[in-house]
């Protein structure tokens, strides 16, 4: 098994060269393992306590290695509950509603086709990465000589696609507008979940790329601009009122206005703070460094909590349950809700979307509109083998800027700031630069640029 498939969050690779049926039920076998060594005394004698959920979506490899991945389990005693091709959101209901100690989805997220991998939960659906679990569960696979060991554990299947839908929709706000929605599920689960959860609202919603068997007309990564043209198309031919672009495994999204215009992450979570802390006063709002100042400025001027937070959903929802906090959103595109179990959801993101333009009588760019008052680069990648390094060297450099170093290094001036940091997987800097205009923000891009570099596609 190649042992590089064990990344910070999750477990991924391409199938079958570094990921097959044999390394899926190791995985199986440590995954159940770990998660039922975290039952206390009490727990075990609890109805579904020693149980994990299995689900995957919908890639041609999933089915096997689902089947693996459950006689994995099996054979560490643990029974299985089949909860089927699922969105990986529902998971963490599952895991929740049914009381199971763990869940593991079969999915590589927004990776091609070629890719698969699995994403494991605890109790409560808590996150398993490297720092809670992960390295554990790559010790006991990795230390598994043979696959010949009597499964002593039961599988059932559970099809919770009626309950799920009721949790999504009990955030609905029954005022709901007539709106016109485009949706591109980019052949991911969002072209089962959301026609199974959506299609009786009184919404008008045209699908995009709603075919899910596994091969993608775009890659599923609505972060890539170029994945977003025929979403953009068919806004502007529809007179839409928004269009949403969900990844792979439905667990994040990206949104584009009326008029076909990006409206990034943190700006839909600066856009959410005053529609949660009206009725949640005072609250805690997480968001990742990476944000546009406009978020912790919204959350101010609402009278809430803001806590910022290094980049990561493990990071994310701790801080979330750990602040109480009511939501959170990361510019990766993942938003995450209090009434969720502090998880993240692409389609409770939606409904509280739908909600906001329900109870304006402004389009969607009008609402952003105000939230755009800086200049932000987005997400830029250099190659550099020596990311520590060149990371001390930025600091040596901007020196006369506030610097701190919860995730990478952030140096903020008073007109402008940036964070610079280490992919975990790749010899790559991810560069994030904000100021106070377009002039400005070309300048300092350019002082990096002759820093760190050319920028390079990843």
């Amino acid at each position: 098994m190649d042992p590089s498939i064990f990344k910070a969050y999750d477990i991924r690779g391409v199938y079958p060269d570094q990921l097959d049926e044999t390394a899926a039920w190791k995985i199986g076998h440590g995954a159940a393992q770990f998660l039922r060594s975290l039952l206390r005394g009490y727990e075990r004698g609890q109805a579904n306590a020693q149980s994990v959920c299995v689900g995957c979506d919908m890639r041609t490899h999933s089915p096997a290695l689902v089947k693996a991945l459950t006689e994995g389990m099996n054979s560490a005693g643990a029974n299985v509950i089949d909860i089927g091709m699922i969105d990986t959101p529902q998971m963490y209901f599952a895991i929740n509603h049914l009381g199971t100690c763990g869940g593991v989805q079969v999915t590589a997220s927004h990776n091609q086709a070629q890719y698969n991998g699995f994403k494991i939960s605890g109790k409560e659906a808590r996150p398993v990465g490297a720092d809670t679990g992960l390295k554990e569960i790559k010790h006991i696979a990795m230390s598994l000589v043979h696959t010949r060991i009597k499964a002593d554990g039961l599988v059932e299947k559970c099809d919770l696609t009626e309950e799920y839908a009721e949790h999504v929709l009990k955030f609905l706000n029954p005022r709901l507008k007539p709106l016109k929605v485009v949706i591109d599920a980019s052949n991911g689960m969002a072209g089962k979940v959301v026609p199974a959860i959506f299609a009786d609202l009184p919404i008008e919603m045209i699908g995009l790329n709603l075919r899910h068997d596994g091969s993608f007309v775009h890659d599923p990564n609505p972060l890539v601009e170029a994945n977003l043209a025929g979403l953009k198309e068919i806004v502007l031919r529809e007179e839409a009122d928004i269009g949403i672009c969900f990844d792979g495994d439905a667990d994040r999204l990206m949104m584009v206005d009326e008029k076909a215009t990006n409206v990034t992450c943190d700006l839909a979570t600066a856009l959410m703070v005053p529609y949660f802390l009206r009725d949640n006063p005072g609250s805690a709002v997480v968001y990742d460094l990476r944000s546009s100042h406009v978020v912790q400025e919204e959350i101010i001027k609402h009278g809430g909590t803001p806590r910022r937070e290094r980049v990561g959903h493990s990071y994310m929802k701790k801080t979330l349950r750990d602040s109480h906090a009511v939501f959170g959103g990361e510019l990766s595109g993942h938003f995450y809700y209090r009434d969720n179990y502090y998880a993240d959801s692409g389609m409770i993101t939606l409904v509280h979307i739908l909600n906001i333009l329900s109870e304006s009588d402004e389009p969607l760019s009008e609402l952003i509109k105000p939230l755009r008052r800086y200049a932000g680069s987005g997400e830029i990648n250099f190659e550099v083998e020596d990311k520590i390094g060149a990371m001390e060297r930025l600091k040596r450099k901007y020196n006369q800027g506030q610097i701190d170093d919860l995730d990478g290094v952030t140096i903020q001036f008073r007109q402008w700031w940036f964070n610079c940091r280490a992919s975990n997987t790749e010899p790559l800097l991810r560069l994030n630069v904000e100021a106070q205009d377009e002039d400005m923000l070309r300048a300092k891009l350019d002082d990096l640029k002759a820093f760190l570099g050319e920028p390079v596609d990843h």
